[in-house]
C-alpha cells in the first residue's frame, strides 16, 4: 500500500500559522515565507504539500492562486490545496493555477450533491473530502464548518455513507481535539475509519509529536499523514521521515 507524507503549510494574511484545535484566537505565527518554506520542504525529498487558506475557510475566496502558481511553477511538489472553495467555477481556477487536488471542507459537509458534482466532473482523484470531526458527549462525530466555527449538525458516518456510494476516493480527517496539541493522532478514529469505509484513500491528520505516530498511523491502515506543527518547530526531520514513505 502506498503511503504518502503531506508536509502542511497553514497561511493566514501572508504568513504561515498553526491554530490550536482549530481556534483563530490562538494561532502561532511562524517566521518563515510560505513559499521558502514550500521549497525547504522540496529539497528535503516531500512530492506532496498541503496547503491551506485559513482566512478563506473562515470567509470564503480562494486568495493562495499566486502562491500556488508559484509552487506550481517549481515542479517539484503536487498540491492539495484548499480552504473557502464555494464553487465549481472556483474549482476549475484553483486547478488551473497548479493543483492537483481541491481539498473541499464546509461544502462537502453542507451541500453533498453539489460535491458530488464536482466529483463527477473534475473526477475522484481531484477532491479531498476535509472532514474535520468533534466527538459529542454522546459519542457521535460530528462535523463542524467555516474553520471549525459553526455547528453543522452533520455525523462524520452518516456523510461517509453518502460519498462512499458516490465513489469518492480522497478522505482527509482530523480529531480537531487532537489538532496542533502534540497528543499523538486518534488511531482508534482512523481503525474505524479503514474498517468501516475500506475505499476510502485515508489521509490522518492532527496531533503529530514524533516519527512513531507516523509510523502508526500507516500501520492501521492510513494512505497518508498531513504533517504541520511538528514539522514547524523542529520535532520531526522530514528527511528522515520521508523514507519511509512510498509516495505516488
Amino acid at each position: 500500500m502506498s503511503f504518502t507524507i503531506y508536509p502542511a503549510i497553514d497561511v493566514r494574511h501572508g504568513r504561515v500559522v498553526r491554530l490550536a484545535q482549530g481556534d483563530y484566537a490562538r494561532e502561532t505565527r511562524y517566521a518563515a515565507d510560505p513559499f521558502e518554506l514550500a521549497m525547504a520542504y522540496a529539497d528535503a525529498g516531500a512530492r506532496w504539500l498541503h496547503l491551506v487558506d485559513l482566512a478563506a475557510a473562515r470567509s470564503g475566496g480562494y486568495t493562495l492562486s499566486a502562491l500556488l502558481g508559484r509552487i506550481a511553477a517549481d515542479g517539484r511538489l503536487k498540491v492539495q490545496t484548499g480552504g473557502g472553495v464555494r464553487n465549481e467555477g472556483e474549482v476549475a481556477r484553483i486547478l488551473e493555477a497548479g493543483a492537483s487536488r481541491i481539498v473541499v471542507g464546509s461544502l462537502a459537509v453542507k451541500q453533498p450533491q453539489r460535491v458530488i458534482g464536482w466529483l463527477q466532473r473534475f473526477g475522484v482523484e481531484r477532491i479531498v473530502l476535509a472532514l474535520d470531526a468533534r466527538c459529542d458527549a454522546q459519542g457521535v462525530w460530528q462535523l463542524p464548518v467555516h474553520g471549525w466555527t459553526e455547528g453543522s449538525g452533520v455525523a462524520l458516518d452518516a456523510l461517509l455513507d453518502v460519498y462512499a456510494k458516490a465513489g469518492a476516493r480522497h478522505l482527509l480527517c482530523t480529531d480537531i481535539a487532537r489538532d496542533g496539541m502534540l497528543q499523538g493522532p486518534n488511531l482508534a478514529l482512523y481503525r474505524r475509519l479503514v474498517a468501516d469505509w475500506p475505499g476510502f484513500a485515508l489521509q490522518a491528520s492532527g496531533g503529530v509529536r514524533e516519527a512513531g505516530d507516523v509510523e502508526t498511523a500507516r500501520s492501521v491502515g492510513c494512505n497518508g499523514i498531513v504533517l504541520g506543527r511538528a514539522l514547524l518547530e523542529g520535532r520531526l526531520a522530514l528527511s528522515e521521515l520521508l523514507p519511509q514513505a512510498v509516495s505516488c
